[in-house]
């Protein structure tokens, strides 16, 4: 029997306001369910400006809680309408000034399954995120959903190999990785480290990122969100450098097992000797 998951993802141009993005995410999710998407991710943040570009309490005023916030109670809604498993990234409050990059997962039913808390943060020029979030206390948890299990990474922790192959190790089939990253800075590696990722780990990844130059500085998202098979090959075609855009992919998870008894990472793997490795 065919094992094929349809998967979305959607990237996003700045509308103005948290509560336009939000409508506008939602009609993406329709639209997605109604060509038969049975996931979906959303960017990182999804509801409000990449406000790190600047230092300013005034957008801790973005944050909720999860999962008993309006948006995670909306999604969860929408979810269960839809018959949808949604990534939801959020600014999250765990109690008042302790606040969290994190991504809800929701299962197509409506139920809340857990929530994934970024671990690496960032804190360089326009990408001031220490001053926003405290680092992740959840792990590298794996979500077991309607459409199998999965796992997140947000944006900056690409560039770490250990969570992707964590996520691994825990049986992900699909990794989401959503992001804010721009032009000037990370392009160059967009491509390369989510396919070498998905090769290494033998999983799919989902890699989003939002669109366009927003108010709060000169930063350019460069969208270009895309699916990539364990063979590292994109799934069809990456999405517009500049327009927002809906992704809809068919990944083929029977692929899975056919790389992993090609290659037999996993059985080569010497955690006898990577002691060193988490060592400070």
């Amino acid at each position: 029997m065919s094992n094929i998951i349809r998967a979305a993802l959607v990237q996003q141009k700045w509308t103005g306001d948290k509560e336009s993005m939000i409508a506008n995410a939602v009609e993406h999710i329709r639209n997605a369910a109604s060509q038969g998407a049975q996931v979906l991710c959303l960017q990182e943040l999804f509801y409000g400006p990449y406000f790190c570009q600047v230092q300013d309490a005034d957008f801790y005023s973005y944050t909720e809680s999860i999962p008993d916030g309006p948006t995670t109670e909306l999604m969860k809604e929408v979810a269960a309408q839809n018959n949808i498993v949604l990534i939801v990234p959020m600014y999250e409050v765990e109690q008042p000034g302790v606040y969290y990059n994190t991504a809800a997962v929701i299962d197509a039913d409506g139920t809340y399954l857990g929530k994934y808390r970024k671990n690496h943060i960032p804190q360089v020029k326009g990408f001031w995120e220490k001053f926003y979030f405290k680092p992740g206390n959840l792990g590298y948890p794996t979500f077991d959903t309607a459409v199998g299990r999965i796992g997140v990474y947000i944006c900056y922790e690409r560039h770490f190999p250990e969570g992707w192959r964590a996520l691994g190790l825990a049986g992900a089939k699909i990794v989401f990785n959503p992001s804010a990253t721009s032009r000037s800075l990370s392009e160059y590696l967009w491509k390369l480290e989510q396919p070498a990722a998905a090769v290494a780990n033998e999983y799919f990844v989902g890699a989003i990122n939002r669109v366009g130059v927003e108010p709060l500085g000169d930063n350019e998202f460069y969208g270009q969100t895309y699916f990539v098979s364990p063979r590292g090959q994109l799934v069809g075609e990456a999405a517009s450098d500049t327009e927002e855009e809906l992704v809809v992919r068919d990944l083929d998870l029977d692929l899975l097992t056919e790389v992993r008894d090609t290659w037999a990472f996993y059985r080569d793997r010497r955690p006898d000797t990577y002691e060193g490795l988490v060592t400070p």
